[in-house]
């Protein structure tokens, strides 16, 4: 089980960067521009420094909904590996069997 404070603070970055979206989203593409000229380009990257870190797409890790953790994480089920074999043994996901040989 993943420390609660790591489980709350991915959550409010998901929250920072559904908020910051749009904003980052016309900043970078200023930046992005070969017709934007200098100074606009300067004022665009000064503005982005402002936002808040956490806005970040990369600051964001997928973890397992029921543990927290954040390794071994399927995205198909938004589990962690070890929670999906406890599941699968018992037939609980539809469609995925346990293999053993």
């Amino acid at each position: 089980m993943a420390k609660k404070g790591r489980i709350e603070r991915n959550s409010r970055v998901l929250s920072t960067i559904q908020k910051d979206f749009e904003k980052r989203q016309t900043l970078v593409a200023l930046l992005k521009s070969q017709s934007t000229s200098y100074d606009e380009k300067f004022s665009a990257m000064v503005a982005l420094q402002k936002i808040s870190r956490d806005g970040s797409k990369t600051r964001y890790r997928n973890r397992c909904a029921i543990t927290g953790r954040s390794r071994g994480y399927y995205s198909k089920f938004g589990l962690s590996r070890n929670v999906i074999r406890h599941y699968a043994s018992f037939g609980q996901i539809s469609g995925l069997k346990k293999s053993s040989w």
